[in-house]
């Protein structure tokens, strides 16, 4: 009440000296306001301290910055701009009249037109910015759009779209989308951190821009996949933006071209490693607990395979962490996996996997399999791993080679007499499934294709390096190749295949299945750490949203139209293994969890302003 009257006696002050604009004190609003007793939003968005989530979508909100935006500021502001789509009354209230044309263009009507404009664009990237650049200044029509058209534009927002934004982006460069870490803020990244204009993050994507996809070293233009990653966590998994932060950590680059590039944005400088590269990693982990809590997800994204390995182990006793390349790609895969196994009968234990790469994805992806393996046959996981196979640059893992392995290399040392080529090492193994995770394109060559195709009726064929010009095979060589008979997924999308008069589908193992979704129940339900019962938990989740119908056209993932129902689904499962494993924090544990996370995530419709 006090609040109340302090606020309207503040009120006629502005006005009678007809002042437009109400400034405030935020914390003080915060603070005092009742939406911080609210934990899930009816709206979306979990901890909706602002209260913007919280209303539903019919009722009115107050549209605070610093102040009651109005007028030209309204306009500039990309998360209350709603362009044509103000309406009589909010025009006159907030001093929008002459500012806008005065036509009156729904969000509906804004999504059809700015569709039409994106298809005359021939030039991916062209559609990229021309995306960003609405995010920048709409941020609820950028967001509807999306989830309203994620198969077309997911490709845009992400890979493969997303490499050449990064190969470019000291060119295509506007406005901060993130905040940049570098060794020049070094003993004060807390600070840094208080520079982010949002106070409650819940999720955090960081990368220091060493294995860009499979493009390598970008430096500091890595941080397109930071904010790629998080606009997914928005559309397909229902996080607020303003929950979410990307982070670049630069520590320099060994890219020459970059290096020697006047336009290029990060420091100019070799990579730091060793002892200035950990202390820099462990202030900003520090640093990151201390301004957002225990709870805050962070996300590891393309770090280099040394460096991966480490900061996971290292961390994941202490902080709420999670690789994607090395965690979301197992889960994503062996969701994969398990879906198609209905199509070529048997259990996991009957399979024998091959995989070109033993970096951070193809180690995870194996991993992963292994301990579902164990789980279901209750056997000792040094026992399953032996049904994973690994070939690298030198070729077969094997035993003989153990002492000069990397020690993420070596549970998948088996004993086998050395084979150096992959087509040798698929004559010698003969694997039900072959999964490629190596970075290098073309490497699933037709005599490879047709060895698996001689030994199975339907061999399963995972091409998953991105972007697509790095994708170890194609979806139409793969089915070239096989008479049709391989079943067939990919990291980066490929179009429908026609081969001998049938039209095949070919699947994408996107970690957008899973991410989201498993970022969303570990948010929802307080989880602390991140366990690998978890991402068994979404795979599982992920393949049971696969339909008979899907089946039926060879796929072995769901449509992407339907993300958001699959990531609520996901969600539930995944914070139902927190609760069941004491790891939840938000108690009690909601009776159903599908519907609570729906409940949780954000709405991008207009709301009406007072």
């Amino acid at each position: 009440m006090m609040m109340s009257m302090q606020r309207k006696t503040f009120l006629r002050l502005v006005l009678g000296i007809k002042e437009r604009k109400i400034w405030a004190l935020m914390e003080s609003t915060k603070m005092n306001g009742s939406v911080l007793d609210n934990k899930a939003a009816a709206g979306g968005g979990v901890e909706d301290v602002y209260g913007e989530d919280f209303a539903t979508e019919d009722q009115l909100i107050t549209p605070w910055t610093v102040s009651v935006a109005s007028g030209y500021t309204l306009l500039r502001d990309p998360k209350h701009n709603k362009g044509l789509a103000f309406n009589e009354q909010e025009r006159d209230s907030h001093y929008l009249r002459g500012l806008l044309p005065p036509s009156f263009l729904s969000q509906e009507l804004q999504e059809k037109r700015l569709m039409h404009n994106l298809r005359q664009y021939k030039v991916p990237l062209q559609r990229y910015v021309a995306m960003m650049d609405l995010q920048e200044r709409n941020e609820r029509l950028f967001y509807k759009l999306l989830i309203d058209n994620v198969e077309e534009l997911l490709p845009v927002v992400y890979t493969p779209t997303v490499g050449e934004a990064c190969q470019k982006y000291g060119s295509i460069f506007r406005r901060p989308q993130g905040l940049y870490i570098s060794l020049k803020e070094k003993g004060r990244i807390s600070e840094v951190l208080k520079n982010w204009p949002e106070r409650n993050i819940q999720v955090i994507v960081v990368t220091d821009g060493e294995r860009i996809l499979g493009l390598g070293d970008l430096g500091c233009q890595g941080m397109g996949i930071p904010v790629g990653k998080l606009s997914l966590y928005t559309a397909l998994g229902g996080l607020r933006p303003s929950a979410c932060l990307p982070i670049t950590i630069d520590v320099g680059t060994n890219n020459e071209q970059l290096l020697n590039d006047e336009f290029y944005i990060g420091l100019k400088q070799k990579r730091a490693t060793g002892q200035e590269y950990a202390e820099l990693l462990e202030e900003f982990m520090s640093a990151v607990k201390q301004n957002y809590g225990e709870k805050v997800l962070i996300q590891f994204e393309d770090f280099a395979n040394h460096n991966a390995f480490e900061l996971l182990t290292k961390y994941s006793s202490s902080h709420l962490v999670f690789n994607d390349d090395i965690q979301g790609t197992a889960s994503v895969v062996l969701s994969g996996i398990i879906a198609a196994l209905k199509l070529v009968g048997g259990s996991l234990a009957d399979q024998t996997f091959l995989f070109l790469g033993a970096g951070e994805a193809g180690t995870g992806i194996a991993e992963l399999i292994a301990l579902e393996m164990s789980k279901q046959t209750e056997s000792p996981i040094e026992e399953t791993r032996k049904k994973v196979w690994l070939v690298d640059s030198k070729g077969l893992i094997v035993s003989s080679r153990k002492e000069s392995l990397q020690h993420f290399k070596k549970p998948w040392a088996h004993e086998h007499e050395p084979v150096k080529g992959l087509l040798d090492a698929v004559k010698a193994i003969k694997p039900t499934m072959l999964i490629g995770t190596s970075g290098t394109g073309k490497t699933f060559t037709k005599e490879v294709v047709e060895a698996m195709s001689s030994f199975n009726e339907k061999p399963v064929i995972f091409a998953l390096s991105n972007p697509t010009s790095q994708s170890e095979c194609t979806a139409e060589e793969a089915y070239t190749w096989s008479e049709g008979r391989a079943i067939f997924a990919s990291g980066s999308p490929f179009d429908p295949v026609e081969y001998d008069g049938k039209v095949f589908t070919p699947g994408q193992g996107n970690n957008a299945y899973i991410f989201p979704g498993l970022g969303l129940g570990l948010i929802m339900s307080g989880a602390i750490r991140v366990r690998e019962e978890m991402l068994l938990a979404a795979s599982e989740a992920l393949a049971a949203q696969v339909t008979q119908e899907n089946f039926d056209n060879g796929l072995i993932y769901p449509p992407f139209a339907n993300i958001r129902k699959i990531s609520a689904h996901i969600a539930a499962k995944v914070a139902a293994k927190a609760y069941e494993l004491g790891l939840a924090s938000r108690l009690p544990q909601p009776e159903d969890l599908v519907s609570y996370a729906e409940s949780c995530m954000y709405s991008p419709v207009y709301r009406c302003y007072r």
